[in-house]
């Protein structure tokens, strides 16, 4: 009997050549279109409309010779990922729309359905690759592994994962470069070769965030704060800690500002639109390097901001993960409390890989970093490797 796989068919080019390399390997090949939106009023509509994307998603199934269907989710992604989102941006922190989607809507409605429909797995076209250990035990661990594209390695935004999910996907393009994939593309005449990424949320498309996070965030005019780079908190601080613990602790504090701490240089419309290490919107001129935000403060709707993107205030050497926040993709290594682990870490997709020490401690867990980083934004995803293997992952808080 053959395998029965159900392809993620975005109407884009990775997935087009995902389902056409699966064909080749002989599964059974099923394309199945998700429609998670239905809200034009929010997209640039010539950029990224689901209608264009469901009608190449077809017209590549029809090439393939595989049976193609559309799938509407858009209930669940508003309760799971636009629901979350606004939830988030209102306390203040930054949440990131592609983790959760993989987390909530592809990899387990999605996945679900498609169980459902009896497939052996799921494919999506992520670069990024799935390894096997065998275990002494006859059993199976899955490991998430970067893709060999390195400048388009996707592993960051599948970070939440679990076994149970990695035991049902399969990542055919992981092993393959972008220009490999797009000459498959030309080379079998499939409708996406030359079309461009889409950019902006998940499934959404280009999406004007402000205007996207107004449909329920109202607008409230608050003061621009500028922060100079010689103020007090920035001033060496403590040197000797008498453990290591108070270390993390003392290295992990954002500071804590106040209107005192700088002068009034603008408005804005509402400081749960902004994020750390922001920069654009501010329209704030007349300063002789570009304003970054370095905090927001949605309770007194207040942004503090600072001048470069060298100012001190910019950058942390340790961030914090919650307990309740923390997920390992490989439960086998799960740091024990008290113990420690050597990784490398990114706080952003396509960020370098940092050197960082992972502490285990009561109540989470502290990823500290060799090199300070700059806009540690809470409410984002910390993922941590080792090596070429995404291990863990949790949201900075």
């Amino acid at each position: 009997m053959k395998k029965k796989v159900i392809v993620g068919l975005s109407g884009g080019v990775d997935s087009s050549v995902s389902a056409y390399l699966l064909k080749q390997q002989g599964y059974e090949v099923i394309g199945l279109f998700m429609k998670n939106w239905h809200d034009d009023s929010v997209t640039i509509s010539d950029e990224c409309p689901w209608l264009e994307d469901s009608n190449d998603a077809l017209i590549v199934a029809e090439k393939l010779g595989i049976p193609f269907q559309t799938v509407d989710l858009s209930v669940e992604y508003k309760e799971r990922i636009v629901d979350y989102m606004f939830n988030e941006y209102e306390k203040g922190r930054t949440p990131n729309p592609d983790v959760l989607c993989n987390r909530e809507i592809k990899f387990d409605v999605f996945l679900k359905i498609a169980l459902d429909l009896g497939a052996d797995y799921v494919a999506t076209g992520h670069y990024c690759r799935k390894g096997i250990v065998k275990n002494e035990d006859g059993t199976e661990t899955f490991q998430l592994l970067t893709g060999v594209d390195v400048n388009k390695d996707q592993s960051y935004f599948l970070c939440q994962l679990s076994q149970e999910q990695l035991a049902k996907t399969l990542f055919p393009i992981g092993e393959l470069t972008k220009p490999e994939v797009r000459k498959i593309a030309s080379e079998n005449n499939l409708v996406t070769a030359d079309k461009k990424d889409s950019q902006g949320l998940c499934f959404i498309g280009k999406v004007r965030l402000p205007d996207f996070l107004q449909q329920k965030l109202k607008p409230k005019e608050g003061l621009i704060v500028e922060v100079p780079s010689n103020a007090k908190h920035y001033q060496n601080g403590i040197s000797e800690f008498e453990n290591k613990i108070t270390e993390l602790e003392y290295h992990s504090e954002k500071p804590n500002y106040s209107i005192a701490d700088g002068k009034v240089v603008g408005n804005h419309q509402g400081a749960h639109f902004f994020t750390v290490g922001q920069r654009k919107g501010l329209a704030v001129g007349g300063t002789k390097e570009p304003l970054f935000v370095l905090e927001t403060d949605v309770n007194d709707n207040i942004i503090y901001t600072g001048q470069g993107k060298s100012h001190p205030g910019l950058f942390r050497k340790t961030l914090f993960v919650k307990e309740d926040e923390l997920h390992w993709v490989r439960e086998d290594l799960i740091l024990g409390l008290d113990n420690n682990m050597k990784v490398r870490a990114r706080i952003r997709y396509r960020q370098p890989l940092q050197e960082a020490i992972l502490y285990r401690v009561n109540g989470g867990l502290y990823v500290d970093f060799t090199e300070k980083q700059s806009a540690i934004a809470e409410g984002q995803f910390v993922a941590w490797y080792l090596d070429d293997e995404l291990i863990g992952s949790g949201v900075i808080s």
